[in-house]
């Protein structure tokens, strides 16, 4: 992990995707296992007991191939997916796009992924840690809402939590979804599907959102008994960018989505009350921006695109570096610094 500065120059010669996979491979070498809790960062949310509170977001691990030796290296909770009922190939290459000058990634991927099948093979073997499945829709399905329902069938028992991902810009029409009816239809159908299994169901959201669709998405949200947001997914917005990719299309993530992400993070804590656990992602890459996040409100953190940029030992010193701030700051438990800002 430490060698990982010395080793970047070479992966960033590797195109994107390819890299990724590369990455994924070199996973596969390694044990699997699941971070020892800490007193001070243990956090309880949707009745899991997280070890530490941060998470490695859906999208690097699709398939559901290194979730275990994700869990090794330090983060609390992965999440896999998106997955859908059907293998797609998603959009054409090339589609993931390293923006170095901005700490940032554009990706248009589509759920690229080999459906529920092959993933529920892999995940039936765990044994520890908490994985949560994010759930996604066929780019040509006829009816969207039922494949979030087989998602839920299909993979809730093997879920700590399922989260449904309604926010990616790469699938025409999926951000519809978000819409206060559509939503409430989608909801009614996920929870019902659900039945007695009872996974926790959070719920992906988009950072490119209008102050009247927040309160919507809260109070649906709220009404329906979601146990968590996830905010947010990538952005189809594009602040000043420096890189030679900037003109790409699909959604960005990493260091410019930063304030953006904390901004609606914000939004959906004061639309909420502190009603549902808030889950922050977006331009995450250093113990202060979690610290950040869970003063504004989040109770767990993800990331995904600054590993590009840091390295796998990335999650281990978030967490050692939040532990840090906690102390300083007088709190000897995570969960007693969310929300504080608002004090």
């Amino acid at each position: 992990m430490a060698l990982y500065p010395l080793l970047r120059p070479l992966v960033f010669l590797m195109e994107g995707e390819r890299a990724h996979r590369a990455t994924i491979s070199a996973l596969k070498l390694l044990p699997t296992g699941a971070p020892t809790p800490d007193p001070a960062l243990r956090m309880s949310v949707a009745g899991l007991d997280f070890p530490n509170p941060i998470g490695l977001a859906a999208g690097f691990d699709k398939d559901a191939e290194v979730f275990g030796q994700i869990l090794r290296l330090g983060f609390g909770f992965a999440e896999v997916g998106t997955l859908t009922p059907l293998p797609q190939a998603g959009n054409p290459r090339p589609r993931l796009f390293r923006l170095a000058e901005d700490r940032a990634v554009i990706n248009r991927m589509g759920f690229n992924n080999g459906g529920l099948d092959a993933a529920r093979a892999r995940l039936e073997g765990r044994s520890s840690g908490i994985v949560g499945i994010n759930i996604g829709a066929n780019k040509d399905s006829s009816d969207r809402i039922a494949d979030y329902v087989a998602g839920v069938r299909r993979m809730g028992p093997l879920a700590d939590y399922l989260t449904v991902n309604i926010s990616s810009p790469n699938t025409p029409g999926l951000r519809a979804l978000q819409d206060k009816v559509a939503l409430d239809d989608l909801l009614r159908a996920v929870i019902e599907a659900r039945g007695g299994m009872k996974p926790p169901i959070f719920l992906k959201l988009a950072p490119d959102l209008e102050r009247s669709d927040i309160d919507d998405i809260a109070e649906v949200s709220i009404a329906r008994g979601i146990d968590a947001l996830i905010v947010s997914n990538t952005t189809i917005s594009r602040p000043p960018l420096k890189s030679r990719h900037r003109g790409e299309s699909g959604g960005l993530s990493g260091a410019p989505l930063k304030q953006l992400a904390l901004e609606r993070l914000r939004d959906f804590r004061r639309a909420t009350g502190g009603a549902i656990p808030l889950i922050a992602a977006g331009g995450i890459e250093s113990g202060a921006d979690a610290y950040a996040r869970i003063r504004a409100g989040a109770s767990l953190v993800q990331l995904y695109s600054a590993l590009v940029y840091e390295g796998p030992g990335l999650a281990r010193r978030i967490a050692g570096e939040l532990k840090a701030l906690l102390a300083r700051d007088g709190f000897a438990r995570v969960g007693d610094a969310v929300g504080a800002d608002e004090s």
